[in-house]
């Protein structure tokens, strides 16, 4: 029975045909996906350098530049920044809003929902480097809002240098919230209603019902949800260096700026492929804490 299954499966040229017709997507996985995070990994553990003789002779250095990362003070100043501007923008920015704008737009008129679905999703598909540009031209010291400040007879405030950090998250809340809500609406709108009703008849209240039925129902798709948007959040580079610069000081300088400070201004790529590296540890921990304090299964 053995050799019979074997001659079968020799005979059978789907398998070979399947390989065959994968194996371009795997050798480009390989080029472009595999091969540059092995090459990253290789990195972080040399003293690769932009420029100089370090350029040209890479030396193996092990943990030096972790070492160097966690006893140098502005690493640790970058991390603080990262995670509250991840908390802002995205976790309570972009997740909160993205759902209360799903939930309003819940069995609304369709002529409705597709106008404000058409505005918001205007911002997420606005390239992040307009989105920079735009929000600078409202928030500048001549700016729109200064303008309309002005207009009402109150002081202008330099904004982006005396709340830098909160106009980079209300900036990125402004990109992002549309993603989120497209994910809730699409979740919200596979409750199935009869379930509501029945709540409903029962006594429940709207917000009864949002809190012990909507919501236990779309956790996958707020797990997902916010794992995505934090993974996307933790590699804002063009939309904060933009606006701030990292700065004024390291008031806005998170992990991106600072791996992109280390290894394109210093030229140290190799503790800048290091700092990457801490980066995507992040964000491996924030999504397996999500999924577990969520208690769901990807």
């Amino acid at each position: 029975m053995g050799s019979s299954s074997i001659g079968k499966r020799k005979k059978d040229p789907t398998a070979l045909r399947s390989v065959l017709f994968l194996l371009p997507s795997w050798i480009l996985l390989l080029i472009f996906f595999i091969g540059p995070i092995l090459l990253t990994f290789y990195f972080s553990f040399t003293n690769l350098a932009l420029t100089g003789t370090q350029a040209q002779n890479i030396e193996f250095v092990g943990f030096q530049n972790f070492v160097s990362m966690f006893e140098d003070p502005t690493f640790r100043i970058s991390v603080m920044k990262t995670i509250v501007f991840l908390f802002l923008s995205a976790i309570v920015g972009q997740q909160i809003l993205g759902f209360l704008l799903a939930i309003l737009m819940k069995e609304k008129n369709p002529t409705f929902r597709r106008l404000i679905g058409i505005i918001v999703i205007a911002g997420w598909v606005t390239p992040e480097i307009v989105v920079a540009f735009c929000w600078v031209a409202f928030l500048n010291d001549n700016g729109t809002l200064n303008m309309i400040l002005d207009a009402i007879g109150l002081e202008s405030i330099t904004w982006l240098y005396t709340f830098p950090m909160i106009s980079v998250c209300i900036a990125n809340i402004w990109h992002g919230t549309a993603f989120s809500m497209m994910v809730f609406q699409a979740s919200l709108d596979d409750v199935p209603k009869t379930i509501e009703e029945a709540a409903t008849i029962d006594g429940a209240s709207r917000f009864q019902v949002l809190i012990r039925i909507i919501l236990p129902m779309v956790k996958g798709s707020i797990v997902t949800n916010m794992i995505l948007v934090t993974l996307q959040t933790l590699g804002v580079f063009t939309l904060i260096f933009t606006m701030t610069g990292g700065g004024p000081g390291t008031s806005t300088q998170t992990l991106p700026i600072f791996m992109y400070n280390q290894a394109f201004v210093n030229y140290q790529l190799g503790y800048g492929t290091a700092i990457s590296l801490v980066l995507l540890v992040i964000g491996i921990i924030a999504s397996l804490f999500y999924i577990r304090s969520m208690r769901v299964k990807i």
